[in-house]
């Protein structure tokens, strides 16, 4: 008997690391997880009334216009236009999440054996998208701030290149790119005809004075631009699955052929806790900036105080710090050490990208004060254990 073969693109395809560090935790019940990336707080307390209100409704169990609910989309539009001065050449599509909205863009503006340049360190789904798509990923390396280099991204492309994907503020190193620098990325793709897909799920979250830029909002950006959303972090719905994007015009077709084949339609029930979210607005997100200021500042502190040869990346937007750590061990052993002898969760750096030296990402949005000191000491102890700090 011939056994059926396996996909050979899929083998190209990393294994989700949250998976790995999923399965440690379990073996390992009171580890306290500086890992995924989520926040502490749940949906505002109005969206979920009106849930739990709908739940009976009819709509709520059939199909949705593929595209999303055209309410929903009217208020994503009007947000997008205040917040985020994205003009009204741009149509707005509800996704089952972000990365639900980068696959799709991915698939619409891509054939199998064309290039898209990822930044060093990337985001992992990202990386995985772009090979399950048949595409190569042509990674740029950051410079040494951490921050896009240009003249680098204008020699990686290439005659088969269709996209530069940028995430600001970053995940995984927090970092929030500069108007110049994403300027300066719109600017070669208009120069190449190639589409900028900007990854912008951390709008909300900027600290010290830094700010947001959405680079589609340049002068004639909605021609190439594609920009990602979500509601899984600045309103806590990660496990709702709700994102958006605002694409050219031009795509919409392929994108409706996307969505409708890999999902019909977004959630009802999560569009309607997504629409009355919104109603709440950015305030209900905002109020819980100056305390995730709070915890971020703590965490630093706890890892400048260290004897463990680590270096911290500077960030300052979204929840995460990046970490160079002076030690033999690799990345995945030095998680692996981290949960099994001092019950605390990362994520390793190479799952990012980043295979030369040993690099952690902690994520510090989940950590409320009642578990914020515990996890840093857990975290600080294991370090300068294992490292002989």
């Amino acid at each position: 008997m011939i056994a059926p073969s396996r996909s050979d693109r899929m083998q190209t395809v990393q294994m989700p690391v949250m998976g790995f560090v999923s399965d440690l935790m379990r073996e390992h019940p009171d580890t306290i997880s500086l890992g995924q990336g989520i926040v502490h707080y749940g949906p505002p307390k109005s969206a979920l009334q009106v849930a739990t209100q709908t739940m009976t409704s009819s709509d709520t169990h059939r199909y949705g216009y593929v595209l999303g609910r055209l309410d929903l989309r009217d208020a994503l539009q009007e947000k997008l236009s205040v917040e985020n001065q994205l003009d009204s050449g741009y149509e707005v599509v509800v996704t089952a999440g972000s990365n639900m909205a980068f696959f799709a863009s991915l698939l619409a503006v891509t054939s199998p054996g064309d290039e898209v340049i990822l930044l060093v360190p990337y985001y992992f789904n990202h990386e995985m998208a772009t090979h399950i798509a048949g595409c190569t990923p042509v990674l740029v390396s950051l410079n040494d701030s951490l921050t896009p280099d240009i003249e680098a991204i204008h020699e990686a492309i290439t005659s088969r290149t269709r996209a530069i994907v940028t995430i600001s503020p970053n995940n995984p190193t927090g970092i929030v790119y500069s108007p110049e620098t994403l300027k300066s990325i719109n600017r070669l793709c208009t120069k190449h005809g190639i589409y900028h897909i900007s990854d912008e799920a951390y709008e909300y979250f900027v600290y010290d004075g830094a700010q947001h830029y959405s680079p589609g909002c340049d002068t004639g950006a909605h021609a190439h631009t594609i920009s990602l959303f979500s509601m899984s972090k600045a309103y806590g719905m990660a496990g709702w699955r709700l994102g958006y994007m605002a694409v050219p015009p031009h795509i919409l077709g392929d994108i409706r052929k996307i969505q409708d084949t890999n999902q019909i339609c977004p959630a009802m029930l999560s569009q309607t806790v997504a629409l009355a979210a919104l109603e709440e607005g950015s305030s209900y997100c905002m109020q819980y900036m100056n305390s995730m200021a709070e915890v971020r500042k703590i965490v630093l502190q706890k890892l400048h105080s260290t004897r463990a040869p680590i270096t911290v990346s500077h960030s300052d937007g979204a929840f995460y710090f990046f970490v160079s750590v002076d030690t033999n061990l690799d990345a995945k052993t030095l998680v692996t050490q981290l949960i099994k002898d001092h019950g605390v969760a990362v994520i390793p750096g190479d799952t990012f990208g980043m295979d030369q030296g040993t690099y952690l990402r902690i994520a510090y949005g989940a950590l409320q004060p009642s578990t914020l000191n515990e996890a840093m000491d857990r975290l600080i102890l294991g370090l300068e254990t294992l490292t002989g700090g």
